[in-house]
């Protein structure tokens, strides 16, 4: 019998990249959304609210998964930082996981973040040697989550792993991020101001992360998995890639608008995702970019014709 993984969040900006790589691997792939479902062939879509227990406990009923890779969250630019709901998500994961395993579940994998860590000023963020010490409430929601799947998965049995994303771009990204925001202002002639942007981070492509959260999905690895690339860049090296590729580095600003504050360093340690699970398709930043900034001239330039 062919393997069976339920993908949620899966019309998301990470869940859709995650469909094709296990499409691929011969999965019968299950995937669910609130919302609009993409069309992408080999996998049945449902359209669920993950936050309706009812709806919950149908769809487990209905799917009854070996794997589930939980990617749905309350991702909303701005808001998810601080939104009660991610209370809310909390609450929904755990349960979709022990509903799962009361139908034959095998194997859960969750999505965390690098902001569930430490902040940090000279190292880089590793699974097993850097402290947990979220400081907004989506972090401390996710790092919660995580030490009740560890702990449900060990009493009941189960494999498990977490996946901590940490700061991502690409294609069809929301347009209030930082890349899109970028882009489009720099494909439009228009000034693209910035921060300081000085603090190291750590940058990936998201269907590079799709297909590395596909991967932890099918691997046998356990335990936290940092998804990213493992390379330092900052703010204002992604802003000046773009004003090159753009052919507008003069409309960059860098300085622009004021600094926040955020941890001095985010960066992974992917020992684990390229040692253990084996996955090291990443794109380079540069490369990455290009083609992000490639989408949003295709994805904009039928609106600037439409709007003369």
């Amino acid at each position: 019998m062919t393997a069976r993984i339920l993908v949620t969040g899966a019309a998301g900006f990470i869940g859709r990249n995650a469909l094709p790589p296990l499409v691929a691997a011969g999965r019968e792939v299950h995937a669910c959304t609130r919302g609009t479902a993409p069309a992408v062939a080999g996998v049945v879509w449902h359209r669920v609210d993950l936050l309706d227990p009812a709806a919950r406990a149908a769809l487990i009923d209905t799917v009854r998964p070996d794997t589930i890779l939980h990617c749905a969250w309350e991702v909303e630019h701005g808001r998810f930082w601080t939104a009660p709901s991610n209370l809310d998500w909390v609450a929904s994961s755990l349960d979709l996981m022990r509903q799962g395993g009361d139908r034959g579940l095998r194997r859960f994998v969750g999505v965390g973040s690098g902001f569930e860590y430490a902040a940090q000023t000279t190292a880089d963020c590793d699974e097993t040697a850097t402290p947990t010490a979220p400081q907004t409430l989506y972090g401390i929601a996710k790092d919660a989550c995580r030490r009740l799947v560890e702990g449900y998965a060990r009493s009941a049995g189960l494999s498990w792993a977490w996946g901590r994303l940490f700061l991502l771009y690409g294609p069809a990204e929301s347009e209030t991020r930082l890349v899109p925001q970028v882009a489009r202002r720099l494909l439009a002639g228009e000034p693209a101001p910035i921060g300081p942007g000085h603090r190291p981070r750590d940058f990936m492509d998201a269907r590079d992360a799709g297909a590395a959260l596909a991967a932890l999905a099918l691997s046998p690895v356990e335990g936290p998995v940092n998804i990213a690339s493992g390379r330092a860049a900052t703010v204002a090296e992604v802003a000046t890639t773009l004003g090159r590729l753009a052919g507008r580095p003069d409309l960059v600003r860098i300085g622009a608008l004021p600094d926040r504050d955020e941890p001095e360093r985010l960066v992974a340690n992917v020992r684990r995702l390229t040692g253990e699970v084996g996955f090291r398709a990443i794109r380079p930043l540069e490369q990455g970019l290009g083609e992000a900034l490639d989408w949003w001239r295709r994805h904009d330039a039928p609106l600037a014709e439409a709007a003369r």
